[in-house]
């Protein structure tokens, strides 16, 4: 089964993700098991968000797998609400809920510091220009601070010039 969804909010992390409301296409394949629902697919969406190093915007996209086996819900066994349980997905009366599913392989399938270009150089530390735009971006180099007070002895004992 193949359809299109609205993306929920947050979907991705902080610096790029899929914009809440856009449009995800979902290609779906549910499979009746002994314990349950197995669901596997695809799901693509566009991606929006800005380069780690120089902050300049970036639009992408994301093509992620799905696999997750959703058991029945058994009215007789009580969850205890440990480790084990939290683990495992559960069709709520017989409804699937995507969104983990998504949004887990969705976060991880994203890179932990998107970049514009794989060479982008960033921006300077001294002054925050971008260095792809001006590659021969450069700063006098900075004067040692122990040194700094012979730069003002040596201004004072300099001749004036006419200039002056």
């Amino acid at each position: 089964m193949s359809f299109s969804a609205e993306a929920p909010a947050e979907l991705g992390i902080e610096i790029l993700g899929v914009p809440e409301g856009s449009a995800v296409d979902i290609d779906l394949r549910l499979e009746a098991v002994m314990e349950g629902v197995l669901v596997s697919g695809t799901a693509d969406a566009d991606l929006e968000g800005e380069c780690a190093r120089c902050l300049e915007p970036i639009v992408d996209s994301v093509h992620v797998d799905l696999q997750e086996l959703f058991v029945y819900d058994d009215p007789h066994h009580h969850h205890r609400g440990d480790d084990q349980d939290d683990d495992v997905s559960r069709l709520e009366d017989d409804l699937i809920d995507l969104e983990p599913l998504l949004r887990d392989a969705v976060v991880l399938a994203l890179p932990f510091q998107p970049l514009c270009r794989d060479d982008c150089p960033g921006l300077c530390v001294e002054c925050g220009a971008r260095l792809a735009d001006d590659p021969e971006h450069r700063h006098e180099a900075p004067i040692d601070p122990r040194w700094a007070a012979l730069g003002d002895v040596v201004a004072a004992e300099a001749p004036a010039t006419p200039e002056d």
